[in-house]
Order: structure tokens, then sequence, then C-alpha cells
């Protein structure tokens, strides 16, 4: 099985060589390129063809969300697995509607961060749970403090998002609403009393009849439409 081919984008020359460090010393991982904001990043993927690209979201030139959007849209199949700290979530939640794979936290610990990077590579997606239910509580607080004509304008794209989610089953539905609060496969099949591998199919299913892509976009497509509890 050749090795995961691993491009660093991170201004901070420290954190870039950490990382290199933990990912280099992984049997199974190549670290392909560093690159310091999101052009030489672009630059470096298209000539490395790496198959992850770990993104920084602030970086100096073009930002890791530009970065990102540029990768995704080339067509290259490049995967982008974003680095984000909780005052910078705006951009992380645009990074993964740009179509990256999935973000964690910059404090992460080194394995977390090498399974991510394995599960990325593998065709999966990521979602770091206390990322994901710190994006959902802050973004629902700028929701409720939103103006009540704008949410009026919502109420109708909230009724058909919901209506989507009538094609699922019940079993389905609650594995959906386990899932976008960035629950793992495991704590999943935990709370519901199953298998993993159950809970692995009725994921696929859910995604598969929503016409999502990943996990990701079904946190992205909750939060939008008021679908989630979270915050």
């Amino acid at each position: 099985m050749s090795a995961v081919r691993v491009l660093i984008a991170d201004d901070q020359a420290l954190i870039r060589a950490g990382l290199a460090m933990v990912l280099g010393a992984q049997p199974d991982i190549e670290v392909v390129g560093e690159a310091q904001d999101g052009i030489e990043a672009v630059a470096l993927a298209s000539a490395h063809r790496p198959d992850v690209v770990l993104m920084d979201v602030q970086m100096p030139r073009m930002d890791g969300l530009e970065a990102t959007k540029e990768l995704v849209t080339s067509g290259s199949g490049i995967r982008v697995l974003v680095l984000t700290t909780f005052d910078l979530d705006a951009y992380a939640f645009g990074a993964i509607e740009a179509g990256a794979s999935g973000f964690l936290l910059k404090d992460s610990d080194a394995d977390d961060i090498v399974a991510a990077i394995r599960a990325v590579a593998a065709g999966d997606a990521v979602l770091a749970p206390r990322v994901t239910s710190e994006l959902l509580r802050r973004f629902g607080a700028l929701s409720r403090a939103a103006e009540e004509p704008a949410r009026r304008a919502r109420d109708e794209d909230r009724r058909a998002a919901a209506a989507r989610l009538q094609v699922l089953t019940d079993r389905e539905r609650e594995v959906f609403d386990a899932l976008v609060q960035g629950l793992s496969n495991a704590e999943i099949a935990e709370r519901l009393w199953l298998s993993e591998s159950t809970v692995k199919t009725h994921v696929g299913r859910v995604l598969q009849k929503l016409g999502m892509r990943d996990r990701v976009l079904a946190v992205v497509f909750a939060f939008r439409n008021g679908l989630t509890d979270q915050g």
C-alpha cells in the first residue's frame, strides 16, 4: 500500500516543522511539501499532487479558504483538511462549504491529526466534535441575534430543508441528528445501541438520500437550516 502524500500549508514555520516531524515519523505518510501561504499551497499541490493538504486558515497573500476553493474546483481530487482556531470559525465554515473534507483544532493531539489524515485520504470526512459543537453554538447565537425580518426570510428555505428529511426512516433521522452534532460512528453506536458497522451503513444511506458528499456537508446543511439543537 502506497504512503499517503501530504502537503502542509501554514504561515508559521515552527508549526510546519512540528507537523512535518510528526507526520514524517509515520510509516504510511509522506510529507511532499510545505507552503507558507495559500498561493504557494496551490502551486505546490499542482506540482506534487498530494493526497491531502493540511490547510491553515489564516495565511498571507491567499488564505486557506480561497486556497481550498481553488484546489477543490481544480478537479484534481486533492482533499483538504482544515486546521482552525475558534476565533477563525467563520473562515473554517467557509472552507467546509468550499469543499474541505473536514476540520480540526490546531491544538489537537498528534494522534488525532494523523488519524484524521488517514481517514480523509481514505475518502472519509472528519469532524472534530469539540469544533463542531463550538461552531454550531457560536453561529446559533448569531442566528438568534439576527433581526426578525431576516429570520422570516429564511423560514421558507428551512421548511424546504425539513421536508428533505422526510425521505429518511426514523432510525436514519436519529443517525442524522447524531452525526450533525459531530459524533463519531462509535459514539453514535453507543448512543443508539447499534454496532459501528450498522451505523456506518445508516450514515451512508442518509448521505445518499440527501444527496450529500459527506457528513461535513450534513453539518453545514443542518446549521444553515436550523435543523440542529446544538447551542
